[in-house]
């Protein structure tokens, strides 16, 4: 249960370490999974939790992102937690009103229009004042996974929160923060740095809280060309890897593995396995095979099972997820779905997957 609690350290000791041995690089006995969204309205329980609640009110009680990040573990063997949260809590942090509109999504009420918008922004924000529900959800859920699996923290990237704050919510073409980029280069590097500062305080604080590893999710990477991601998403997201590492050095903070997931980033692969992170997080577009010869042997990748394969029989899913380990190989290798869990998904088929990784990865490394 989370229960509100004793001092932040002290954690439990940790008892099934696979996610982050694999992260390392290091020699696994299975293959560890987890999935993107496991905590999410694909769940009965989630639903019934999250029904009289404000969306992001939700984001900002301790006490329920710890019980919705453990729901999922209640009834799956998964090898890690992700903190239940949202990435829009950093344009929130900035001063931007972010609502969930049911049927729409998450709205901006006043979305940037001009180049003048961004004074409105905070230029310095004390993530600690405006974020710091995260760092005590992230500790309370610490102490209530009693050392069951790690707990995984995030952020979004710079880029995908620039489109958000720009479009005012979900686009399909992103034509107006694209043009930003083509008409206003420089505010857009001007909004992009900001970001990336605010991101990498967060981050550092999601593990002086307890996080014991990172997820940055470029989920709007595919709005992007070869050219654009290489000026104004590359190098944000090589600098967050850069200066999360150094902060945490300075800080005498665990050095926790570090996750990129570029959505739609086919394109970039190689350049991802040279950005600094220590996986590379792949959506279900990329075979398997060409992405390690792109990223390279020394990079673990997560990935990258479509979601929708989740809607096919259970035995269906076996022979997929087979397949998958037999592509990706069960060493540096984390399995995951391609993107987030749908929310008409069957609860019982995300057990089959999960149980499908273990099984699979365990006979194919002892033969």
């Amino acid at each position: 249960t989370c229960s509100l609690l004793r001092s932040p350290k002290g954690f439990p000791k940790l008892k099934n370490d696979t996610f982050l041995r694999a992260a390392r690089g290091e020699e696994t006995e299975h293959t560890p999974v987890w999935c993107m969204r496991q905590a999410g309205r694909y769940l009965p329980e989630f639903r019934e939790t999250r029904a009289s609640q404000d969306f992001f009110a939700t984001c900002r009680s301790p006490k329920l992102c710890c019980e919705l990040t453990l729901q999922p573990l209640r009834r799956f063997p998964l090898d890690a937690a992700i903190i239940f949260s949202d990435i829009l809590v950093v344009p929130q942090a900035l001063g931007m009103e972010v609502v969930m509109v049911p049927g729409k999504g998450p709205t901006f009420t006043e979305p940037l229009k001009e180049v003048e918008d961004l004074l409105k922004l905070r230029q310095k924000v004390d993530v600690t004042a405006e974020l710091g529900y995260v760092f005590q959800a992230i500790t309370l859920t610490r102490h209530s996974l009693e050392g069951k699996v790690p707990l995984i923290g995030f952020s979004g990237a710079p880029w995908t929160l620039m489109s958000y704050m720009i479009e005012g919510g979900g686009s399909t073409t992103m034509a107006k923060a694209k043009s930003w980029l083509y008409r206003h280069p420089e505010a857009s590097h001007q909004l992009l740095r900001l970001l990336a500062d605010v991101i990498t305080d967060y981050l550092v604080g999601q593990v002086a809280a307890g996080a014991q590893a990172l997820q940055l999710f470029e989920s709007h990477a595919g709005h992007l060309g070869p050219e654009l991601f290489q000026d104004f998403a590359l190098p944000y997201i090589r600098d967050i890897a850069q200066a999360v590492k150094s902060k945490l050095k300075e800080e005498a903070l665990p050095l926790v593995p570090m996750i990129i997931f570029a959505k739609d980033a086919h394109y970039a692969l190689h350049d991802l396995g040279h950005a600094g992170y220590e996986v590379v997080g792949l959506d279900w577009t990329i075979r398997p095979q060409e992405a390690r010869a792109q990223i390279g042997k020394h990079i673990t990748l997560q990935g990258n099972l479509d979601p929708c394969a989740l809607y096919a029989p259970k035995e269906k899913i076996g022979e997929l997820v087979k397949k998958m380990l037999e592509s990706f190989g069960t060493q540096r290798y984390i399995a995951n779905l391609g993107h987030g869990l749908y929310p008409d998904m069957n609860p019982e088929h995300v057990g089959a997957f999960v149980e499908a990784v273990h099984a699979h990865s365990r006979h194919i490394n002892k033969h």
